[in-house]
């Protein structure tokens, strides 16, 4: 996969300059030849690639992820605009400079403006450095699957009374292409919780059936918020939900057949329009 190395001391914001000279230093010959075949700029390709968008240098300068959104030819030289992608978080040529080998980037291209493409997977590199610098949990290991973009998990005690709710949405949302699933639906690790874990690591959306005040789904909501899962919440009465949770958005039902309809219709709607 290719992306785009920009180091260009800008000047002014959301624009840059690049000397023709420097363009393409430290890029393979055959991936030169590609984007300027015969010495000429394949413009639209360029424009097209993931870009690294840096200043000189390999301390507190800021760095970002861009989008080339124009590219003009100046004499010999290259003018060209972009959009910093929003998405993703700002970094320093420090964090740079330490992912350099993984970026197929030399010393010396810290120190001099130009252009480079390297064959590699800016994506992946920096979804490994914001992995890898998070704390590790000394209490549970995340899976490392991915996400399953139609896997809906349901946490909520196992106790019997909670059985028609789950089947109402359960059926409800396999009727809409989804997947549902609690933890005792799978048996995957030696322990509960492992399976648990899992569930939240890999669903598009967590319910979380806050009803009677089970410490072990108020827990696993935690875990859900701090991993940045879409959590629906839903209550049968609202003095279940924790005082830290009430400013978020819940669903309140009762649970007879009458009550668990508008409780399947709201899940339904609120799981299709965050997925």
């Amino acid at each position: 996969m290719f992306n785009l190395i920009v180091s260009s001391g800008l000047r002014y914001p959301s624009q840059g300059k690049i000397y023709g000279s420097r363009v393409f230093g430290y890029t393979a010959d055959e991936i030169s030849e590609r984007f300027m075949p015969n010495g000429l700029l394949d413009i639209a390709a360029v424009a097209a690639l993931p870009t690294l968008l840096m200043e000189e240098g390999t301390d507190d300068q800021v760095a970002g992820v861009a989008r080339l959104t124009r590219i003009v030819e100046k004499g010999r030289d290259y003018e060209f605009s972009y959009i910093l992608d929003p998405d993703v978080p700002k970094l320093t040529n420090s964090e740079v400079y330490q992912l350099r080998s993984e970026l197929d980037l030399e010393e010396f291209e810290f120190s001099t403006n130009h252009w480079a493409i390297k064959d590699v997977d800016l994506f992946q590199v920096l979804y490994r450095k914001r992995f890898a610098s998070r704390s590790k949990s000394i209490v549970f290991e995340l899976s490392q699957k991915p996400i399953n973009p139609k896997l809906v998990s349901f946490m909520m005690p196992f106790a019997s009374e909670f059985s028609d709710v789950y089947s109402d949405l359960k059926l409800a949302l396999e009727a809409e292409g989804f997947q549902c699933r609690r933890a005792d639906d799978m048996w995957v690790n030696h322990h509960v919780m492992s399976d648990i874990i899992e569930l939240i690591c890999t669903s598009a959306v967590i319910v979380c059936d806050l009803s009677g005040k089970n410490p072990n789904v108020f827990y696993e909501a935690g875990i859900a918020h701090a991993l940045g899962r879409e959590v629906v919440l839903i209550t049968r009465l609202a003095d279940d939900v924790p005082f830290d949770l009430r400013s978020i958005r819940y669903i309140q039902y009762l649970n007879n057949g009458e009550g668990r309809k508008p409780l399947v219709d709201k899940v339904v709607e609120r799981v299709k329009a965050v997925v």
